[in-house]
């Protein structure tokens, strides 16, 4: 067992699997992250900015789409991480599968 297993893990095309995946998951990571918290920093500590009439005479605040964009831009990077899996991830899944036999 431990030598597929070594086998598995010295595969170039695991290792390519692995460093692909790897990338793509910390660069979404952070991308949320710096999108979340700086949201929230915007709330803690910025309030009058947030609190920011759209227009004369309106009742939105700039909050509002700021709020709106941070979750739709997460929704925007969980579709990308979703392509990328359709089109990249499984091929490369199936590719080492199809190698080990699994």
């Amino acid at each position: 067992m431990a030598t597929k297993l070594e086998e598995v893990l010295a595969d170039p095309d695991f290792k390519e699997l692995y460093g692909k995946r790897m990338k793509i998951a910390w660069t979404l990571t952070i991308l949320e992250l710096i999108l979340f918290f700086g949201f929230v920093w915007l709330v803690s500590y910025d309030k009058p900015f947030l609190a920011q009439k759209m227009s004369a005479g309106s009742a939105t605040t700039l909050g509002i789409p700021i709020a709106v964009g941070v979750i739709f831009l997460s929704w925007v990077f969980t579709g990308i991480y979703v392509q990328w899996a359709n089109t990249t991830y499984d091929g490369l899944v199936k590719k080492v599968k199809d190698k080990i036999g699994g």
